[in-house]
């Protein structure tokens, strides 16, 4: 099997950087010109004695910005577990170095933008979740990986990996085009990884989870909703759960993404800003490509919806189920389940309706299962494709149930649970399970919302709970201030990030450099010396109560008047992206 090297020293010197494999036996050395950006191969001999020299963990690959080239390390990580015998590692810190030893050269106006960049790239670095393995393919399930042929199996894991969840593919093109470097390199996912040894009835077992984001149409909340022209959907995430036991291993399938077709939802200072759907747009197109990728890769699908169905989202809904009525196929079933009306008064025990809706499909669809001799003894046939608005906190819950039902007929099948004995009974498990899951809903929130996730006091508790209320309302206030004054900086650094936008060459000025007009700056300056006054005037009391109440009225007014031009325009006040033109819709 293909693998990478998994232990690196860094020697850089004014000229180049050589990258040396310190793998037992290994003697290969990665040199990269820092003028000429070459690439090549070489040997230990090479490493010249006069260069710094630091450990690394490995190549995130490399990207051009203002200053020119720069080289994205791992330079510490953290063991998650082992994955059919292969380390999972959590890359924990990184570095971005520049070729360049100097940046006189650029403009005071150049150097600001490079600073931006710079922060942008960090951004998306310190975000929390990137996972990789040196030696065993991350980017594949189980199922796709026991389906695979010997020369597959003999590629390298850049060749081989699923390009849906390579977030390093873009920074890696160059060594990418390169075969003899591949081994200096591996695909990197973001997402979640969780790995628990775990034991029931005396029999240890281990459970994992691994959620994969894609980097197709990645970005946030509510500038990337529905897809794209090639059927790309937001927030798509595949979530594995996988039971390693006896040498034996058996996973379940799932996938979240947002609702297929050409909508949208820019922020606009509202709490909750009216999705549109386009009018001007052919959506079957792109939502056939969506569904015929969906079931070539995954079998047969049930769409759970869970969106409202009333209220804004209730056109959301209809539109989707008429255009899986207007596909017309046998293999996709189209499920609508109004989370917050069945669920509302803390009725959660309700979500079993859903359950047991889709039991039938969910034994049909089985899961897959290989024994500890490697030979395929069931494969999954099909998969929930799950989605609420964000795809996030109802989607998660019903995900969790799910994935307890299948453990339930996995772990009675290999013999860990007894006849007649339950997952939701075995209290020590339950625990990990259910904070796993949670986890797994924050970690996904805060990629694509910038919070952690709501309701996860039911994942973590199977009940529904007065401060979960509260932290609710809290996460949902931050939510609220991210997405309109700093999801445009957030999806500058993933489009940056992912090769969506490219650093010009030119000496010409970058797109950070357009600037609001005045009336955006001047009108919060306004309404924050309006209402000051009006408080100014309460705590300072003139001579009579009617000459106080004349003064509150006025800057009450003027306070009232600029939050109606500011709401009213309230597109143009949030932070919107700058890098990326996203299509409009109507």
């Amino acid at each position: 099997m293909a693998t990478a090297y998994e232990r690196f020293n860094l020697h850089a010197t004014v000229d180049k950087f050589y990258i040396e494999a310190c793998d037992d036996g290994a003697t290969d050395v990665l040199v990269i010109d820092r003028i000429s950006m070459e690439m090549t191969l070489t040997g230990t001999q090479d490493i010249p004695p006069s260069g710094i020299t630091r450990p690394i963990c490995g190549i995130m690959g490399t990207i051009r910005l203002v200053a020119g080239m720069y080289l994205i390390v791992i330079t510490r990580k953290r063991k998650m577990g082992e994955l059919a015998g292969h380390t999972v590692w959590r890359a924990m810190e990184f570095d971005v170095i520049p070729y360049k030893k100097t940046i006189l050269h650029l403009t005071e106006t150049q150097t600001q933008d490079n600073r931006m960049f710079l922060s942008m790239i960090n951004s998306v670095l310190n975000t929390d979740g990137f996972y990789f393995c040196t030696d065993y393919d991350l980017t594949h399930t189980q199922q796709r990986l026991a389906n695979t042929s010997p020369d597959f199996q003999e590629m390298s894991l850049l060749e081989r990996a699923d390009q849906r969840f390579v977030w390093n593919g873009n920074l890696l093109r160059d060594i990418i085009g390169q075969p003899e470097l591949h081994k200096f390199a591996f695909p990197v996912i973001h997402g979640f990884v969780v790995m628990k040894p775990c034991s029931i009835n005396g029999k240890i077992f281990e459970w994992i989870l691994i959620s994969r984001r894609s980097c197709f149409r990645a970005g946030v909340r509510y500038y990337v909703r529905g897809i794209d022209s090639e059927g790309h959907a937001a927030n798509f995430v595949e979530t594995e759960q996988i039971v390693q036991y006896q040498g034996g291993r058996s996973s379940f399938v799932q996938t979240r993404g947002s609702m297929p077709f050409f909508w949208s939802q820019r922020p606009n200072l509202k709490y909750k800003p009216k999705p549109l759907i386009s009018s001007s747009t052919n959506h079957m197109d792109g939502f056939k490509r969506h569904f015929e990728s969906q079931v070539l890769i995954y079998g047969k699908q049930v769409l759970l919806n869970l969106v409202n169905q009333k209220g804004s989202e209730k056109p959301l809904e209809e539109a989707f189920a008429k255009m899986v009525d207007s596909m017309d196929n046998v293999l996709i079933r189209y499920v609508a389940f109004d989370f917050h009306k069945e669920c509302s008064k803390m009725r959660w025990h309700r979500l079993q309706i859903l359950v047991d809706n889709v039991a039938e499909n969910q034994d049909e669809y089985g899961y897959f299962w290989g024994d500890s001799a490697g030979k395929v003894v069931s494969q999954q046939s099909g998969t929930f494709r799950s989605n609420c608005m964000d795809c996030l906190d109802r989607t998660n819950v019903i995900q969790s149930l799910l994935a307890r039902r299948s453990l339930q007929s996995q772990l009675q099948r290999m013999g860990v649970l007894h006849v007649g004995q339950k997952v939701e009974e075995q209290a020590t498990f339950e625990k990990i399970y259910k904070n796993a899951w949670a986890d797994n809903a924050d970690a996904c929130a805060v990629q694509y919302a910038g919070t952690g996730a709501l309701k996860t006091d039911f994942t973590r508790t199977g009940k529904r709970t007065q401060w979960g209320l509260v932290m609710d309302g809290w996460n949902s206030m931050i939510r609220y201030y991210k997405n309109n004054f700093s999801d445009g900086y957030r999806q500058d650094s993933i489009d940056l990030f992912l090769g969506n936008y490219t650093v010009d060459d030119t000496d010409g000025p970058t797109p950070l450099q357009v600037q609001k007009d005045w009336k955006f700056m001047m009108l919060p300056l306004v309404l924050l010396a309006a209402f000051s006054m009006c408080i100014l005037c309460l705590l300072m009391a003139g001579d009579t109560w009617t000459e106080t109440l004349a003064y509150v009225l006025f800057w009450g007014m003027a306070s009232a008047l600029t939050s109606a031009v500011i709401v009213f325009n309230g597109k143009d006040f949030v932070d919107a992206p700058k890098l990326v033109q996203k299509e409009k819709m109507d």
